[in-house]
């Protein structure tokens, strides 16, 4: 630190030189508190792929599993149409699982708010093979808030499974 208890007057480079060693030390204080705080947020709109599942841990907390689909149409660029199908399997704990459980079915819209949670084998998706042999993924979300979409009990004649969701149709 330049001296300050003496009347030694500092000439520009030594107050440039403390300055910046001063702003370097609360950069890196600024950095090391961001990492400790880092956090992600997901936000998926899409629509109930069947009906939710309850079920309870054995300490009592009711956990509710659903799958909901994001779909994506295109056209593309020699005027083929493109469709891409994307599954979250999305986990709600506590009161909101119950609630999720009680008014929610499938073909409903909903928004969802969580985390990913990764595979624990592979830090990634959940790989899987479809039926027809090809590879598969879904993502794990945590889900922290479930907005209801659409009118009360208002629900997509077919699932997500059944036939494809136009983009129009999508609440978002």
């Amino acid at each position: 630190m330049p001296p300050s208890s003496t009347n030694v007057p500092l000439d520009v480079d030594s107050i440039l030189y403390y300055t910046f060693r001063r702003l370097k030390r609360h950069e890196d204080t600024i950095i090391s508190e961001r990492r400790k705080k880092m956090y992600h947020t997901i936000i998926v709109a899409g629509y109930l792929g069947r009906d939710p599942e309850m079920r309870y841990t054995p300490q009592g907390t009711p956990v509710t599993t659903m799958s909901v689909a994001t779909n994506r149409k295109w056209t593309n660029a020699d005027g083929t149409p493109g469709e891409e199908t994307i599954w979250f399997r999305v986990s709600a704990w506590g009161k909101l699982g119950e609630t999720c459980n009680q008014y929610l079915s499938k073909g409903r819209p909903v928004l969802i708010e969580g985390q990913l949670k990764p595979d624990p084998a592979t830090g990634g998706p959940r790989i899987w093979t479809r039926q027809d042999g090809t590879a598969g993924a879904s993502y794990e979300v945590r889900a922290f808030t479930v907005r209801f979409l659409g009118g009360r009990g208002e629900a997509v004649e077919t699932g997500p499974e059944e036939e494809a969701i136009e983009e129009e149709e999508m609440p978002f």
